[in-house]
């Protein structure tokens, strides 16, 4: 199987890690410089669990789908007794992609090349041609490490694996209500963002420049307030929409875990927590995060009554979801260079609903659609300016920049610790 390589950072890597000032960016190296993105790959990337995708995009046994960790191509296929496998998509003989289709559905594994026969559990079923005394035992595919919760696949290149129990005691529960082992993919879209994966998280991670940016996401959350600027009145807007959907939560067995404004902490950089989910309230009037707040196709999981808010769950490092109580909204990201990275967005609804009955793309896609386009648009002119050489990075704001210094913090300690 492929793993980190055994090691620990160059003496260089450790020199910029050592420079960084706290409170304040990255330098500009740690965005542009081939060496570090490397590092980056063996300590982080193929290091931790990474979110793959999800169940229902496999409903029936070998249904597939694939993707790409900066250089490994990744197979997720259904077997036949119903269970999820995950395996490097190489041919044990020449190397050669399995599966070249980002989907599709395959009775057997068969090498496009010299035609190796594969199960859908990686065992080696044929080599036609080969002469006796290969053992096919010894050729099946090389798997990759797996765990399913809630409908939500996350694989792990690492040859031994960390424990994923603590993210399952964290995202089961709050991720079990919405259903989405039950849902149906509704609409994916996918982009390429010309910019490091960092700068897209570290957008992700605060909402300073969201009452510009963002008019839409603005109406439906209180993300964009903080210490600095959450008037009396904001304060008792907040309070009687936590008070509101508090008493609509708890009719639903649910729980509402984030009633402050400002966007939750994420992550916890000193736990070295990678994982994290919350129930937030959406401002009075908004049922779902929608244009105009209404639902946009039939509820979702356990719900019985809309008024639930939204569940948010992220993973590091490349995994974030807004679930309303109508629809959810996944983006997954992959590196694929410096400057350049995958991101996927998808949509899913309740797996009875019906497109032009029960909901439509154009009520269903526009909110997200036009979020995620606002912030990579954000991300690419950010790439550029952090490419100048005039760039000097600038402090952090204490009110509305905290989990972006949190980020950076988590980023250096995994940058600069010794592989395993």
């Amino acid at each position: 199987m492929h793993s980190a390589t055994s090691h620990s950072p160059s003496a260089r890597i450790m020199e910029l890690a050592a420079q960084h000032r706290p409170g304040h960016g990255l330098d500009r190296a740690f965005y542009l410089d081939a060496e570090i993105y490397e590092r980056e790959m063996d300590s982080i990337w193929r290091t931790g669990w990474l979110f793959a995708g999800h169940s229902c995009e496999i409903p029936k046994p070998g249904d597939y789908f694939t993707l790409a960790v900066d250089t490994d191509s990744i197979l997720v296929i259904r077997a036949d007794d119903g269970a999820i496998h995950a395996m490097h998509n190489v041919c044990r003989h020449r190397g050669s992609l399995l599966c070249a289709e980002p989907a599709g559905h395959a009775a057997q594994l068969v090498c496009p090349y010299h035609q190796w026969v594969y199960g859908k559990d990686g065992a080696l079923l044929s080599c036609r041609g080969m002469q006796e005394g290969v053992e096919k035992c010894q050729f099946g595919l090389r798997p990759v490490a797996l765990e399913e919760v809630e409908g939500l696949i996350y694989i792990s290149l690492a040859a031994a694996p960390g424990s994923f129990g603590g993210a399952r005691e964290v995202l089961a529960p709050m991720a079990r209500p919405q259903g989405l082992r039950r849902a149906k993919v509704a609409k994916a879209v996918d982009y390429t963002i010309p910019a490091n994966w960092k700068l897209v998280w570290e957008n992700n991670r605060e909402c300073y420049h969201c009452n510009v940016n963002h008019p839409q996401y603005i109406k439906a959350n209180f993300d964009h307030y903080n210490a600095d600027d959450t008037s009396a009145r904001i304060e008792q807007e907040i309070a009687a929409a936590v008070a509101l959907n508090e008493k609509e939560c708890a009719a639903s067995g649910l729980a509402v875990s984030h009633k402050q404004p400002g966007m939750v902490c994420f992550p916890d950089a000193e736990r070295d927590v990678w994982f994290s989910a919350n129930r937030t309230p959406l401002v009075e009037g908004y049922l779902s995060e929608s244009m105009d707040g209404r639902l946009v196709a039939p509820l979702m999981g356990d719900y019985d009554q809309p008024g639930v808010g939204t569940l948010r769950m992220r993973t590091l490092p490349n995994f974030w979801n807004h679930s309303s109580c109508d629809h959810s909204v996944t983006t997954r990201l992959l590196p694929c260079g410096l400057g350049s990275t995958q991101a996927r967005v998808v949509w899913l609804v309740h797996e009875d609903a019906v497109e032009g009955k029960d909901y439509t793309l154009e009520a269903l896609l526009p909110f997200w659609q036009l979020t995620s386009e606002q912030d990579w648009k954000i991300c690419a002119n950010q790439q550029r300016g952090v490419a100048s050489r005039a760039f000097v990075p600038g402090p952090f704001s204490t009110f509305k920049e905290y989990n972006v210094d949190s980020f950076v913090r988590w980023y250096l300690q995994k940058l600069c610790q010794a592989n395993s």
